[in-house]
Parts: C-alpha cells; sequence; structure tokens
C-alpha cells in the first residue's frame, strides 16, 4: 500500500486559486481529502489530462500531461489501480499497457467523438484499397481500430512516427487516421505522402480564422495565438504556433508571452495559469463534453467500489499494444 504524505490544502487550493473561489474550494475541500485517502488505501494513481477541470488535474491527480505523456506514464507503474481522468480511449490505452492492473473509468459515457469516427473495419477496408502502404493511428482511437494499425501517434510525435514508419517500411505513402485536420497539418510538416481519413474532433472543429482575427482585433494584435492540429488549416494558419497540448505548455513557459489565447478545449488555459502566473490567459474556447463527464464526486465512487472497469479482450491486447509499444519505441 502507497503511504500518502499528509495533504496540504493550502497548497493544493494555491494551484487552482485564480480558477475557484475561496467559497468553490471550501464546498470540495471533503471530496478531495476522501480521494486522496482511498487513493493510499487502494493503492492507486489519477492519471489526468490536460482538459481536466482545475479541481482534478491540481487537486487530485498523480501524473497529468497529453496523451502521449499519459500513455508513457502508465507503463510499470507501480500502483495496482490506474484511475483515468480523460476519455474512454485513453483507459483503454491504460489498461493495454497495464493488463494485470485494475484500471477505472469514472464515467463510461466519457468517450470521443474522434475515437467514434473510425472501426476496425475502416481500417481493414483502406488496407485493401492501399495495399502495402503503412498505417498510421492518432492514440485517439479504440483499442480495436489500435489492433489494426502498424503504429500509434499523438498530435506531438506524429510528423516523427510517419516519417520513422515510411522510411522503416520504404513506402511513399502513410495512411493517417482518422484525424482529417491532423492529418492536413502533418502533410505540410513532411514530403510523405499522407492518406488521410474523415475524422475530426467536435471541439477543435468549430474554431474558425474569423475567430482568431476577430479577437487580435479586440487586443490591436498585441495577442499571441496558439492552435491544437487538430483545428482546420486556416485556423492553424492563422496562429503563431501549432503544437500538442503538451508542446503548447511548452511553448507558453518558454517563450513567456505577455498574452496567450489557446486554441483548444477550455480547462488548459485554466490549468495554465498556476504555472505562469504573469501571462495573461484570454478566454475564447470549447468544452469537451466528454471530458466533462468526469468529476470529482465519480473519481470518489470509482475508488470506493473499484468500477467502472475497462477492461479490453485478450485477443486485443497483444496486437494494440504492439501499435502503442512501437510509437514509445520510435520516441525514445
Amino acid at each position: 500500500m502507497t503511504v500518502q504524505p499528509r495533504l496540504d490544502l493550502d497548497a493544493v487550493y494555491g494551484r487552482m486559486r485564480d480558477s475557484l473561489t475561496p467559497v468553490e474550494w471550501k464546498l470540495i475541500v471533503p471530496v478531495v481529502e476522501e480521494i486522496h485517502r482511498l487513493k493510499a488505501e487502494r493503492n492507486a494513481v489519477i492519471l489526468a489530462h490536460n482538459y481536466m477541470k482545475p479541481e482534478i488535474f491540481h487537486g487530485v491527480a498523480d501524473i497529468v500531461g497529453d496523451s502521449l505523456a499519459l500513455a508513457q506514464k502508465a507503463v510499470g507503474t507501480e500502483a495496482d489501480v490506474i484511475v483515468m481522468a480523460g476519455v474512454h480511449f485513453m483507459a483503454e490505452t491504460a489498461k493495454v499497457l497495464n493488463p494485470h492492473k485494475v484500471v477505472l473509468m469514472p464515467d463510461m459515457r466519457a468517450g470521443c467523438s474522434l475515437a467514434d469516427s473510425i472501426t476496425a473495419a475502416d481500417v481493414r477496408a483502406l488496407r485493401a484499397k492501399h495495399p502495402g502502404v503503412p498505417v498510421c493511428v492518432y492514440v485517439n482511437t479504440s483499442a480495436e481500430v489500435k489492433a489494426e494499425a502498424d503504429i500509434c501517434c499523438t498530435s506531438g510525435n506524429a510528423v516523427k512516427i510517419v516519417e520513422a514508419i515510411a522510411a522503416e517500411t520504404g513506402s511513399d505513402s502513410v495512411l493517417f487516421l482518422p484525424d482529417k485536420y491532423l492529418a492536413a497539418y502533418v502533410q505540410s510538416q513532411t514530403k510523405v505522402k499522407i492518406i488521410p481519413f474523415d475524422g475530426a474532433c467536435e471541439v477543435h472543429e468549430q474554431y474558425s480564422a474569423s475567430d482568431i482575427t476577430s479577437i487580435r482585433a479586440d487586443y490591436d494584435g498585441d495577442i499571441t495565438v496558439i492552435a491544437h492540429p487538430e483545428c482546420p488549416s486556416e485556423v492553424i494558419g492563422a496562429a503563431d504556433f501549432a503544437g500538442s497540448t503538451a508542446q503548447m505548455a511548452d511553448f507558453v513557459a518558454k517563450e513567456k508571452p505577455a498574452r496567450v489565447l489557446l486554441i483548444t478545449e477550455c480547462s488548459m488555459g485554466d490549468n495554465l495559469i498556476a504555472a505562469n502566473p504573469a501571462v495573461e490567459f484570454v478566454r475564447s474556447c470549447h468544452m469537451c463534453p466528454h471530458m466533462k463527464r468526469i468529476t470529482l464526486d465519480n473519481i470518489a465512487a470509482s475508488l470506493r467500489t473499484l468500477e467502472p472497469r475497462v477492461e479490453v479482450p485478450a485477443h486485443l491486447i497483444e496486437r494494440s499494444r504492439a501499435s502503442v509499444e512501437r510509437m514509445l519505441s520510435v520516441g525514445r
């Protein structure tokens, strides 16, 4: 059993002071304390994506980051229980990499429009249409889809992965699935021919270049715009920088722009405030309804009951694990 250090509530609140009022904090203190107690009792860790609300990201999470960071740090964790504060495909990935551990998904309805846009049958049909072309799938996919792929990628390493798998197989083309906007971004960064699929994230697809133009005008151009590569190409073209959520965070920390507009899911800005107090984050964003299904209350309930559990059929684990581990190997 993991022994948790005494919880410093003042320090915890200090990391989210700009996002929660003292009254709001006081209301959630009991469940935050309960979650920390249950983590120690269950020998559990909470993995939280960058899109989680601050009270989860700063209040109870043990490991935070983008999909790649969560996948990497899920490997070999000494915890007996993994709680995924994210969406379902992330929990599946954690289970694939830790098949003998209990992986909890506090709300099984926390899915992903992008992951739902493609099936294993779609991948098989594309392979038949493009024989010999390697298949790279975004981690925002189900275990069934990963099992049909040659390799996975994240938004942060997509270009590197595409070029690596093309070189390894001697192919001048790569099937890149399922995000059409990320595919277009990758194509703009590589000479490898990208064969895309018609999938998209319902959050990032809502942005337009006119949104950026309007906000730049509001601030007389005195603003740095950072976009996620799941956005339409016109949005990325209108931004100053494009990158994964981890790359966004690194850019802000390194460049320290005075004022930033993040073109991604809303909670990203909230979670960066604590580490970048001198940066003004302009609010203009869309929320992911799936990410927001994860709450402190259902995390606590999940730790109490050790349910709901995410299971991946044994026949899929080995094949999907191979595509994820191949990505991690290239990353190393």
